[in-house]
C-alpha cells in the first residue's frame, strides 16, 4: 500500500501484549470484528514516517496533525481473521462490497467502468467533467464518495449523500451509480491517489478519474500548496501497468457566461472572460446568506448546502477563554455573558472552571491528566449547546495546546470557535489572588499549579488576545462583544 495502515495503541497496552498474542478488534460499540494474531510491536519514527507518507511534517497538514498529534504512541502489527464487517446504519442500501459491486456491475452489463472519487457534493462542473469522462471512453460512471474522515471543515457525509441523489437525475439512465466507500481521508495527494486507484480496482472499475490537486490538502501555513497540481496524474500514469487500472486525467473545468459551457481552464484563449467558485469563496455565501451562482450549481444542491450550514448569524458557536488563574477570564466571560443574553439572539450557557468542577467534573483532581480530562469534558459540552445553535461560554485555565486544539477540532466541526487568550501576566494575576492560590503554590502547599510549578502553554492562533491588566472589564467586554460582531456571529 503507499499509504500505510497502521494499529496504534497506548504504551500501557503495548506492555500488556507479547508476539504471538491474539487480540479481538472492535469497533465503538464493542462489536467484534476481526482476531489480530500479533507479529509486530514497535516504536515508530513519526517524523520519517510523516516525511515519506506526506512529503512534509508541517502539521498544517490535516494527515501529519492527526499523526504527529492524535495517534498513539506505538504500533501494533499482524494477521488478520475476519469475524463481521463493521455495522452501519445509515444508507445501507448504498454500502456495497466489492464482490456485491462487481456482481452488480455484471449484472447491469457494465464492462468498462470509471470510478469518480469524491469527499466534497457535486457540482455543475464535476457532473460535466464525469459525462465527459464516460462519454470519452464509452464506460459507466460509479460515482464512488468517501464516507469517513475527510478534512476538517468539509460538508458532512449525510449532506453530501443528499446532494449526490439530486445529482444522479442528471446523468442518462443506466449511466451512472452511487455507493459509498468506508475510508478515513489522508489528504496524502500523489501516494494517497495511488492507493485509492488500488482501492477502486478492487472495487471492479477499469478506470479513475483523477482532476487538479487530487487528494490534496490544500496549502501550507505559508500559503504554499503541499502538492503540484497535477503530481497525482504522473504517479498514476507511472504505476498504471501494475496496478492494473487506466487513468482518465481531467484538467480544472471554469464556466465560459458568453457560451453558456465549460471548458478546461487551459483550453480558454486569452482574453475570453470566464468564472470559478473556489471552496472559500463557497462558503463565503452560505456564511453570509448570499445567493449561490445558478451556474455553478444546481438548486437542489444549494438548498441542502444553505440547510447544512446555515448563515453565521443563525448558527451556534463556542467562545473559548482560556488564560492563567486570575487572569480575568470568569470576569470577561460573565461580562460577555449578560451582553449576549440582551441580544437574545441564541440561547447562553457559561461553562466557567468553577461552575464544571463542581457540576460537572467534581470526582476530577489536578493532575495533568485530569486536568486534561476536565478541559475536553467542557468541549464535549459546548459542542453539544454549539451543535444545538446555543452558544457556549467556557472559561477554563486548559493550559494544554493539545487539549485546546481537541476542543478547537471537535467544535468547528458543528459550529463556529472563537479562543479568546487573556495573556495577563502572572505577576498580574499573582498580585489579583483573590483565592490565595498562587501564596500556596509558591509554598508548596499546592502541588503542579499552573504558572508556578506546571506550564502554560500560550495560544498560537487565538481569535482574540487580550490583557486585562489597567483596563476596565466593561471596555473589555466591549470590545470582544463588538469582534464577534465583526466576525458575524452576532
Amino acid at each position: 500500500w503507499p499509504i500505510p495502515i497502521m494499529l496504534d495503541v497506548t504504551s500501557e497496552f503495548a506492555q500488556s501484549i507479547s508476539i504471538g498474542n491474539k487480540i479481538t478488534l472492535k469497533d465503538k460499540e464493542g462489536f467484534s470484528l476481526a482476531i489480530m494474531e500479533i507479529t509486530d510491536i514497535w516504536e515508530p519514527d513519526r517524523i520519517k514516517e510523516a516525511n515519506l507518507v506526506f512529503g512534509t511534517d508541517d502539521d498544517s497538514h490535516p494527515g501529519v496533525d492527526y499523526l504527529l498529534n492524535e495517534c498513539n504512541p506505538l504500533y501494533v502489527g499482524g494477521t488478520l481473521d475476519c469475524i463481521d464487517f463493521p455495522h452501519h446504519y445509515d444508507y445501507q442500501h448504498l454500502r456495497h462490497t466489492p464482490e456485491v459491486l462487481k456482481q452488480k456491475f455484471q449484472e447491469m452489463g457494465w464492462n468498462k467502468i470509471v470510478a469518480f472519487q469524491t469527499r466534497n457534493p457535486l457540482h455543475r462542473a464535476h457532473v460535466e467533467m464525469t459525462l465527459r469522462a464516460i462519454k470519452e471512453i464509452n464506460a459507466n460512471l460509479l460515482i464512488h464518495p468517501v464516507v469517513g474522515m475527510t478534512k476538517p471543515g468539509d460538508v458532512d457525509h449525510y449532506t453530501r449523500v443528499r446532494c449526490y441523489n439530486h445529482v444522479l437525475d442528471k446523468y442518462p439512465d443506466n449511466s451512472a451509480i452511487l455507493s459509498l466507500l468506508p475510508l478515513a481521508m489522508r489528504m496524502g495527494g500523489p501516494r494517497e491517489a495511488l492507493w485509492h486507484a488500488i482501492i477502486r480496482k478492487n472495487y471492479g472499475c477499469t478506470h479513475l478519474i483523477v482532476g487538479r490537486d487530487h487528494a490534496g490538502p490544500g496549502n501550507d501555513k505559508d500559503g504554499n500548496p503541499f502538492y503540484g497540481p497535477y503530481d497525482a496524474q504522473d504517479i498514476i500514469e507511472k504505476y498504471k501497468d501494475e496496478i492494473g487500472i487506466q487513468m482518465v486525467p481531467f484538467k480544472f473545468l471554469v464556466f465560459l457566461p458568453d457560451q453558456n459551457s465549460y471548458k478546461p481552464i487551459d483550453e480558454v484563449p486569452d482574453g475570453i472572460d470566464y468564472k470559478t467558485v473556489s471552496g472559500s469563496e463557497l462558503r463565503k455565501h452560505l456564511d453570509e446568506g448570499t445567493d449561490i451562482p445558478d451556474w455553478f450549481t444546481y438548486q437542489e444542491v444549494a438548498k441542502e448546502l444553505q440547510k447544512s450550514r446555515p448563515p453565521k448569524a443563525e448558527r451556534g458557536f463556542t467562545i473559548f477563554f482560556t488564560g492563567l488563574s486570575g487572569s480575568g477570564k470568569s470576569t470577561l466571560a460573565n461580562g460577555l455573558l449578560i451582553k449576549l443574553l440582551e441580544n437574545g439572539s441564541r440561547p447562553v450557557t457559561l461553562l466557567d472552571g468553577d461552575i464544571v468542577r463542581t457540576h460537572l467534573s467534581s470526582e476530577l483532581g489536578f493532575s495533568k491528566e485530569h486536568r486534561s480530562l476536565n478541559v475536553r469534558r467542557i468541549g464535549f459540552v459546548a459542542s453539544e449547546i454549539t451543535k444545538n445553535k446555543g452558544i457556549a461560554i467556557c472559561a477554563p485555565i486548559a493550559p494544554y495546546k493539545k487539549d485546546r486544539r481537541f476542543n478547537r477540532k471537535l467544535i468547528s466541526k458543528l459550529g463556529g470557535y472563537i479562543e479568546i487568550y487573556v495573556s495577563t501576566s502572572i505577576d498580574k494575576c499573582e498580585e489579583r489572588d483573590v483565592k490565595g492560590l498562587y501564596k500556596l503554590a509558591r509554598e508548596g502547599v499546592i502541588k503542579e499549579f499552573t504558572g508556578i510549578s506546571d506550564p502554560y502553554e500560550a495560544p498560537e492562533n487565538a481569535e482574540i488576545i487580550i490583557d486585562s491588566s489597567g483596563i476596565a472589564p466593561e471596555k473589555l467586554v466591549d470590545q470582544i462583544y463588538h469582534k464577534i460582531k465583526k466576525i458575524g456571529y452576532i
